[in-house]
């Protein structure tokens, strides 16, 4: 049965949080996996790591850690420093997640995560000097057996991957079995004709999936067609996680960053906690129902 998992900003507004107490709740829920932002991880001496990790082991909760690369560590840049800057940056972030046996690490590592400020008339270069700085970073995401899945993100995010179609062709170049895609329902649906085509297209490539809705809430409280859904990760046989990242309030750094202008839950604990109740069932049903299990 695939893990499910959820990403701890459903519930906080800053990026940096009490990961015990979030490990405790997902736990006592039923979730399999807990997902948080990589970056704070290098400003944690070993043995908070190490603890940290053993706290999570001991609820049998599996870590996992997903990353927006900031723009001064941008290894698409026209600028060598920059490049050379995030390589080095991101190298690190691997370290850590080693250091902690953590296995999966997502997101928009391949450029500075947000929409450029500036003309693109073409991506082709930048794209070739993501390549090539991420070619470094995976020779130390092998060394640590860890899987860097590339999230194709929608334009309001990136503008070098957006389809599992530039998902896939990003991983083939880079040419590693440590390099896979992701791909995000909530982005899927901005930029894909077809949600399941796009599921089937990434095939044996797909080693994340990340699951929200067209309004960013849970899975089932909008309008994405999630039989659609898991009916393609059916067919393609996918066996890996599955880890929610609803953003469902406003405020705080997560708020801004995310753009989230208005609460689109109650946001008092108590109820997110019955939310992520519901989803965790939801999509239990639909593992049964499309025999997943």
């Amino acid at each position: 049965m695939n893990k499910l998992g959820i990403f701890t900003n459903f519930w906080e507004n800053s990026w940096d949080i009490d990961h015990k107490k979030y490990i405790d709740k997902v736990s006592r829920i039923g979730f399999d996996i807990l997902e948080f932002q990589a970056q704070p991880l290098l400003e944690m001496s070993k043995e908070k790591m190490t603890d940290l990790k053993k706290y999570a082991d001991e609820k049998g909760i599996e870590l996992t850690y997903s990353l927006g690369l900031d723009k001064k560590y941008d290894i698409s840049s026209e600028k060598e420093s920059v490049r050379a800057g995030g390589v080095d940056y991101l190298k690190r972030i691997m370290e850590c997640v080693g250091f902690m046996n953590g296995n999966a690490v997502s997101g928009v590592a391949y450029e500075g995560w947000g929409a450029p400020d500036y003309i693109v008339d073409s991506k082709l270069a930048m794209l070739e000097r993501s390549i090539d700085s991420m070619k470094k970073v995976i020779r130390t995401a092998e060394d640590f057996g860890i899987t860097y899945s590339v999230e194709a993100v929608n334009r309001f995010e990136s503008c070098l991957i957006n389809t599992a179609e530039e998902a896939l062709d990003y991983v083939d170049r880079v040419g590693s079995k440590n390099i896979g895609v992701l791909l995000d329902t909530y982005h899927m649906n901005i930029e894909e004709n077809n949600l399941g085509d796009a599921i089937r297209l990434a095939g044996t490539k797909l080693t994340a999936v990340h699951t929200g809705d067209n309004n960013r809430r849970c899975p089932g409280r909008g309008h994405i067609d999630f039989d659609d859904v898991f009916q393609a990760l059916s067919d393609i046989g996918y066996q890996n996680r599955i880890v929610s990242e609803p953003f469902v309030t406003m405020g705080g750094e997560v708020g801004r960053d995310i753009k989230v202008w208005r609460n689109l839950d109650i946001s008092t604990e108590e109820y997110l906690d019955q939310e992520a109740e519901y989803l965790l069932h939801f999509e239990k049903e639909m593992l049964k129902k499309y025999h997943l299990v």
